[in-house]
């Protein structure tokens, strides 16, 4: 019997490295034509928010989105899981429940079996069935490489929607989860990772950010977004022009997920944190001292990555109790926002 195929040697990126640089998406969406005046669509494109939102009634809104990248690791069901947990993430960063998914299937069917390809949707599944939700349909079609992820959509009342615009100065910024993902995948291709590194990148990857959900009912948070493929900065970045503001990061504060500091001090990198520095590098004010690996780690693309929160100073413990209580150990401060033009301007980057 022959070996099975590796996942990843079938694609030329994986997982949020896949997406466009925001450089290369700025352009793109600069030259398309606008929505145009809908009364009931309460976020659109308009500051890249992570889903879109449409108004039902005074009760209820519609959060809509959609996910879907290249393979970030081998094992089918693994990478089925992590697509779905990705998805399914920019409905939590809203503030919304998720109500039923999408598939959506790109698979190359003269390279990998109907078994993989099965095992991929089977580990989507299992996550939209931990989450509480059908994957109540989808498009599926022969691609050149595969592709898996969801159409999700998601509830929530109009009153309680979260965006990544509405951060005011003085917020205390939590993060959610560690960081590396992007380093932790590119070793993997590399095969350079070890069964704990694999095994830190499978938990934090498949850990669904459900808290969000929970986040709207906290009137002191002001903006949330989740971090994916243009890495905690760009991320960041985002929320900072939405508001109008300006951001003052701790690089030392956000936890690195297990190997990552070895592996970026070894020069173990993804070309998608090379083009998200080249996008928005000048925006940030980086120590001149600061090490290659270190900024290289605040650009690093999370797949599925955790949800940066934007929280008034006097319910910023108790909304990092909140997260850690839910299962969010590597939960920490990272920064504040801070009056000031768009950038985000960083200390302790040795």
């Amino acid at each position: 019997m022959s070996d099975p195929v590796r996942l990843t040697s079938l694609a030329h990126g994986g997982g949020c490295g896949c997406k466009l640089s925001p450089a290369v998406l700025r352009d793109i969406l600069a030259q398309s034509p606008a929505a145009g005046l809908f009364p009931n669509l309460m976020v659109g494109t308009e500051t890249s928010d992570d889903a879109a939102v449409w108004r039902l009634n005074d009760q209820q809104a519609l959060v809509a989105t959609t996910d879907f990248f290249m393979p970030v690791v081998d094992d089918p069901h693994d990478f089925g899981r992590i697509a779905a947990t990705n998805a399914l993430s920019d409905v939590y960063a809203m503030g919304a429940t998720p109500i039923f998914a999408l598939a959506i299937v790109g698979m190359p069917i003269d390279k990998l079996p109907v078994e993989t390809i099965g095992a991929i949707l089977a580990g989507g599944a299992s996550v939209c069935a931990a989450a509480g939700v059908p994957i109540a349909g989808g498009h599926s079609i022969d691609s050149v490489e595969p592709i898996y992820g969801l159409v999700a959509l998601g509830l929530v009342h109009p009153d309680r929607v979260l965006s990544n615009r509405g951060a005011r100065a003085g917020d205390v910024l939590i993060l959610t989860k560690a960081l590396g993902v992007g380093v932790l995948s590119a070793a993997f291709k590399q095969q350079r990772l070890s069964p704990e590194g694999y095994a830190a990148l499978i938990a934090t990857t498949t850990q669904l950010n459900t808290v969000g959900a929970a986040l709207g009912e906290v009137a002191g948070v002001h903006a949330v977004t989740d971090v994916t493929g243009f890495g905690l900065l760009g991320h960041l970045l985002e929320m900072c022009r939405g508001a109008g503001l300006a951001a003052e990061l701790d690089a030392g504060a956000p936890v690195l997920l297990a190997e990552v500091e070895a592996l970026a001090k070894a020069g173990v990198r993804t070309g998608a944190a090379v083009r998200n520095w080249a996008s928005y590098g000048a925006a940030v004010q980086m120590p001149a001292a600061a090490p290659d690996w270190r900024r290289d780690l605040l650009a690093d693309p999370q797949t599925s990555g955790g949800l940066l929160i934007a929280v008034a100073p006097e319910d910023a413990e108790a909304v990092l109790r909140q997260v850690v209580d839910a299962g969010f150990a590597a939960a920490r401060i990272v920064g504040r926002m801070v009056a000031g033009a768009p950038q985000v301007r960083v200390a302790n980057a040795g």
